[in-house]
């Protein structure tokens, strides 16, 4: 079975989101776009949400979400319990959000990262994996704030 991953954004990210769907199609990812589809203005926060909450249910094993900065987005996914999610700006960060704090999610600025290096960071968060050990004992500690 192929890694689940949905994918949402504001009206800004609309470009890039679909360039990313696009290209984890390619790769054989299964992917659930929710849009949204059409540009008139909306807000990023429910749409963080809405990708969280699939993730957080386990519909879905990742999820990928972009507004203009990645960061209004990426806080209202981390308010759904059972999100880890980092806005990353390049690729380093998008590897280690997976192999060191189990990340399940990944925020990304249409308006800070251009569509290349968008796809490298997306390639570098889904490519790695979490190496558990003594960053299992760090995520147990994220999780347990959530009460």
């Amino acid at each position: 079975m192929s890694t689940r991953i949905v994918l949402s954004s504001d009206h800004a990210a609309i470009p890039l989101r679909q360039a990313i769907a696009a290209h984890l199609s390619a790769k054989g990812f299964a992917v659930q776009d929710i849009g949204p589809t059409t540009p008139e203005s909306t807000h990023y926060p429910k749409h963080g949400e809405a990708a969280a909450r699939i993730v957080a249910n386990g519909e879905a094993d990742l999820g990928i979400i972009v507004c203009g900065t990645g960061q209004g987005i990426m806080m209202a996914a981390n308010k759904v319990k059972g999100i880890r999610c980092g806005v990353c700006s390049d690729t380093f960060s998008a590897r280690m959000i997976r192999q060191h704090n189990n990340a399940n999610m990944l925020s990304l600025g249409a308006r800070v990262v251009a569509e290349g290096l968008a796809l490298d960071i997306v390639d570098a968060f889904t490519g790695a994996e979490f190496e558990g050990g003594r960053h299992a004992d760090r995520v147990n500690m994220i999780t347990a704030i959530e009460g």
